[in-house]
């Protein structure tokens, strides 16, 4: 919307600009002076005229007539304006002239796109006004040629020359063609335009009370209208600077970021079809908006969009990529949310309160959906939130170039290569149907993160999870609990893990988890001389390396809380046995097999002493810590722990204790 301001407001300029760049109490010179100015026009192949020209010298207003002007590239762009008159109009200097008010009526423009036959917009505005003008005596310099590039980067200098307190239009109204390819097409009208604030190629506002549209369109091989209504649609600090830059080859290899906006705001939006589309968002905005003038040269963009009715060649749907790529890369935007989506399913509605991201660098910092409610064929579902963290679309778009040829599958190392493009993953407040029971899943929290890569294999993950559930009566293993008259679980669990290069260590801590009411268990695992060469997508290299790690010291935590109860009460059912005689039963099985163990490790006492203590009395906590008594390699150690775990556990010293 904003270039098409751009291109009415240019057009004006043009026909005015020029107009006035002469002596005004000399008003046999007015119609040679405008003619000079379209002289200009025409001198670069494009067709421009005008009708009569006045001069009133008792008001200083001059009035332009019947002004036509078509560009000579192909399909061409075209306006009219019926009239153009200034009042007020001065001359400060040789340089400048200035009017108190502007006034064109009967604008009309027409554009017509290369990129399909026959898709083309025209535009038609009855009055648009221009206060307290200023702006170049003369025309500056004509364009190169009358292509759409030179034409739109002229349009925007003659802008940038301007200053005007306001800009209005209070209606403008358009069609659209979308051409043979896509029949059908449209009507669209923009209500209470107006532009505050005009000087140095920056404005201080735009705003829109109203935009409503209509498409006829085929949707699955039926008619289908599409309408639409955004209102208070609103544009901050907007810089067409920004948009010049994309326009210069000098800036090519500029590699910074222009302010183009501060702030977009818009709202509320609603969208009905025919087939029984319904939708509706409460507001937008969208914060710091940056164009990078290296990746966002619009020639070479507009290059990358190939002809109607062609099929691009693998070499050219991989470049089309890499521009796309580079299109994300060009775009900063520093916070974009939708607030308030509501639309109509066959299933019912489906609801969002927010959804939020910012853009830099082809990264998605994050992109979080908040508030979702709907409903899936086993029930409704309600999410909370859900976020995705550091999403790299531009190396995501680069990636899916190597997966173009579905002759030429991924090997598995490209496709761990994929995992570096996102670091982490949230969900919130989940609640689902489970399976065909009434009872739902709650997930209170699930939370993935990485990083940290030794090339695409990172070093550093946790993973934080809570969530209930009910429990399967149909799953066998699931029954003791059931037999307990436990219907529902809940877990909650964190586990994390990371290396330091420094150290060379690699630590699991923290490793936690929590069955509803039954127990708590904690651990801390490190391993010692861990070199940067296990993290290779070699496995050869990475199974060598590997027989450098050593086993380091182990923590574990494990509390009761119901769980051995449970186990007692089971295997009281299964042996037809009292309780008590299950927990006797039991404890003296552990006292035999730690009467074995104790000939092979002495540390296995405190072991047994500390199990006996934690069956006999519900509650406690068992805590067991190993810690190697020399170099212990971890390979051998897990092969060994196979086949002896006597012979494994004697390779460190054991200490067991519990408590409260």
């Amino acid at each position: 919307m904003i270039r098409i301001l751009i291109g009415l407001v240019a057009a004006i300029v043009i026909a005015t600009g020029g107009f006035f760049g002469f002596e005004f109490y000399v008003q046999q010179r007015v119609a040679g002076e405008v003619e000079a100015a379209f002289d200009q026009i025409r001198a670069t192949g494009s067709k421009a005229s005008h009708g009569k020209v006045s001069f009133d010298l008792s008001n200083h207003t001059i009035t332009v007539a019947d002004i036509a002007g078509e560009t000579a590239a192909q399909p061409p762009m075209s306006v009219r304006i019926a009239s153009i008159t200034a009042s007020g109009v001065s001359q400060p200097d040789a340089m400048r002239f200035s009017a108190g008010n502007i006034e064109a009526t009967g604008i009309e423009l027409g554009v017509s796109m290369a990129a399909q036959p026959g898709l083309s917009v025209s535009y038609k505005a009855p009055r648009i006004t221009v206060k307290d003008y200023s702006g170049p005596a003369g025309l500056r310099r004509p364009p190169v040629s009358s292509s759409f590039i030179d034409v739109y980067r002229f349009a925007i200098e003659q802008f940038a020359a301007i200053t005007a307190s306001s800009v209005t239009a209070p209606s403008i109204a358009g069609t659209m063609n979308f051409g043979a390819a896509m029949p059908g097409g449209g009507e669209f009208a923009y209500s209470g335009l107006a532009m505050q604030d005009i000087k140095d190629g920056k404005i201080a506002t735009v705003k829109v009370d109203g935009f409503v549209f209509r498409v006829d369109a085929q949707q699955a091989g039926k008619a289908d209208k599409l309408t639409g209504d955004l209102a208070n649609v609103a544009a901050y600090d907007v810089d067409l600077n920004a948009a010049a830059a994309m326009f210069d080859p000098q800036k090519a290899d500029d590699e910074r970021y222009y302010r183009a906006y501060r702030q977009i705001s818009a709202g509320p939006y609603t969208i009905k079809s025919g087939q029984g589309l319904n939708m509706r968002i409460d507001g937008l905005t969208i914060d710091d908006v940056g164009l990078r003038p290296s990746r966002l040269q619009l020639p070479a963009l507009l290059a990358m969009i190939p002809p109607a009715g062609t099929v691009p060649t693998p070499a050219q749907a991989r470049d089309m990529i890499e521009k796309a790529a580079r299109l994300y890369e060009g775009i900063r935007i520093g916070n974009a949310e939708m607030r308030g989506l509501s639309m109509e399913t066959p299933q019912g509605p489906f609801k969002v309160s927010a959804m939020r991201f910012g853009l830099e660098n082809g990264k998605v910092g994050e992109f979080a959906l908040e508030g979702l409610d709907t409903r899936a064929p086993k029930g409704p579902v309600k999410v909370g939130r859900f976020a995705l963290k550091s999403l790299d679309i531009a190396k995501l778009l680069r990636m899916s170039a190597l997966f173009s040829n579905p002759a030429q599958r991924p090997s598995p190392d490209q496709a761990l290569e994929l995992l570096p493009l996102l670091e982490g993953v949230e969900v919130n407040g989940v609640v689902a149907p489970y399976k065909d029971s009434n009872k739902p899943v709650d997930i209170d929290t699930l939370s993935l993160n990485w990083g940290q890569f030794v090339g695409p294999i990172p070093s550093r993950a946790r993973l934080t999870a809570k969530l209930t559930g009910p429990i399967d009566a149909t799953d066998a293993g699931l029954q003791p609990l059931v037999a307990a008259g436990i219907n529902t679980l809940a877990l909650n669990c964190d586990l994390g893990a990371a290396w330091t290069e420094a150290s060379r260590t690699f630590v699991l801590d923290p490793i936690t988890l929590e069955l509803g009411n039954l127990l708590k268990a904690s651990a801390r695992v490190s391993l010692a001389n861990v070199p940067r060469g296990i993290f290779s997508l070699d496995p050869q290299q990475a199974a060598t390396v590997g027989a450098q790690i050593e086993a380091g010291t182990m923590e574990l935590s494990l509390r009761d809380m119901g769980g051995v109860d449970l186990a007692i009460a089971q295997y009281a059912r299964a042996q037809n046995v009292s309780r008590d005689a299950a927990r006797r039963a039991i404890v003296d099985n552990i006292k035999a097999s730690g009467e074995k163990t104790a000939r092979a490790n002495p540390d296995a006492v405190a072991v047994v002493e500390a199990l006996t203590r934690f069956i006999d009395n519900p509650g406690q906590t068992l805590i067991i810590k190993l810690t190697p008594l020399g170099k212990v390699p971890a390979l051998q150690l897990i092969q060994v722990l196979k086949s002896d775990p006597m012979m494994a556990l004697a390779q460190f010293r054991i200490e067991a204790s519990t408590g409260l």
